[in-house]
């Protein structure tokens, strides 16, 4: 079998997928087994290493992608020290690739973390569904219901806050000459857990470039630097919170252990939006910010927050459906002040709380199976719907 050790201890040691790919070229065609095998125990063996020496093992991928058979979904094995650690996976046929195929198809996801699967995911912020925060911001609510909260750039809102969980988005903005209100934007996030603190952000630019990552990471008040390639990973020392690339520049999923996941993604003002909408950006600040969509494991029924709060069951939302454009008020409710900070009105949160607590939550339930849809006249020759539970 024809392997070339040293571009494969290259991919090893440093996490750039081209040694990688490079590497497995080198394997003669009928050595693909023998070569999965190898693959598998030398990553062993450096994460071991790495592990022995006090060495950081953040650098290394989650997952070994053993060569692509032509027609097979992707193959691989988990390195992650945990449960899934040496478990085999193989993406399902629906979707076969860890790369999303064509925009608004799901991709495969390898988690090596949790439930040790492989399955489909849509690896980008569906900005219309349950738990999306996009654009000036607007929200879609665990209800079902579409609204903005508009806020004052320069300040600090709980979003969402529960016993275990308190998330405070930063927001900035411009107002033009004439406007009644600030634009807003959600600039950055921080989550608070137990006594962590985790927080990312869109780094301002002035003209922006798809080819340069804008996100800032923290957790602890230390900078986190996450490998630029699609499917890096960073696990915090407690093993709390993942964040995995899921585009090369701009794009991450976030996961905090028993408590939420989250898809982010940094964008800019593009110019066609500042045309339509008067936003009068310049070239010295594109505004940049983030779109996510959360997905929540074990809210409780005391949640509350400008997006929590609409996940409290038999929530009636006091948006006023009746005007075109939704908007939820009591922005003082919600007012915190400093992004690490779990001081707004209606907080919930109790950093003493431990993530294995067993406090009462709702069930674990698929967002359709609790509501059901009521579509009337909405007086305009359209139709309005809205979820009810």
């Amino acid at each position: 079998m024809l392997i070339d050790i040293k571009l494969c201890l290259c991919f090893f040691s440093s996490g750039a997928p081209g040694c990688f790919h490079r590497c497995t070229e080198t394997a003669a065609e009928g050595d693909m087994a023998a070569l999965d095998g190898f693959m598998l125990v030398a990553v062993m063996a450096i994460v071991l290493a790495t592990k022995a020496l006090g060495q950081p093992e953040l650098e290394l991928d989650h997952i070994v992608v053993f060569p692509n058979i032509p027609g097979e979904p992707e193959r691989g094995s988990c390195v992650l020290p945990g449960n899934c650690y040496g478990k085999n996976l193989r993406c399902p046929k629906d979707c076969p690739s860890r790369r999303t195929e064509a925009p608004g198809k799901s991709a495969c996801f390898m988690d090596c973390y949790k439930n040790c699967k492989a399955t489909c995911k849509h690896r980008k912020a569906n900005c219309f569904g349950y738990g999306a925060v996009c654009y000036d911001p607007r929200f879609i609510g665990g209800d079902g219901v579409m609204f903005y909260f508009h806020g004052q750039k320069d300040q600090h809102y709980c979003i969402v806050s529960d016993r275990r969980l308190h998330i405070n988005a930063h927001f900035i903005g411009k107002r033009p000459l004439g406007r009644p209100r600030d634009y807003t934007w959600v600039q950055s996030l921080g989550f608070m857990f137990e006594n962590h603190r985790f927080g990312v952000g869109a780094r301002k630019v002035g003209v922006w470039d798809d080819n340069v990552d804008h996100l800032e990471l923290t957790y602890d008040n230390t900078s986190i630097d996450l490998i630029q390639h699609e499917g890096a990973l960073w696990v915090s020392p407690a093993g709390d919170v993942v964040v995995e690339r899921i585009g090369r520049t701009n794009s991450i999923l976030v996961m905090i252990d028993q408590l939420m996941e989250v898809i982010l993604e940094a964008v800019p003002i593009e110019d066609y939006e500042s045309r339509i909408h008067n936003y009068e950006i310049t070239e010295d600040d594109c505004f940049a910010h983030l779109q996510m969509q959360f997905t929540f494991y074990s809210l409780s029924s005391s949640v509350h927050g400008v997006l929590g709060q609409t996940y409290q069951p038999g929530f009636q939302t006091p948006v006023n459906q009746n005007i075109p454009i939704h908007v939820m008020g009591s922005e003082q409710a919600y007012l915190s002040s400093s992004l690490f900070l779990s001081d707004c009105r209606v907080s919930q949160f109790s950093a003493n709380v431990p993530l294995d607590s067993t406090d009462p939550v709702q069930p674990e339930v698929e967002p359709w199976e609790l509501f059901q849809i009521r579509c009337q006249s909405s007086g305009d020759g359209g139709v309005q719907c809205r979820r009810r539970r």
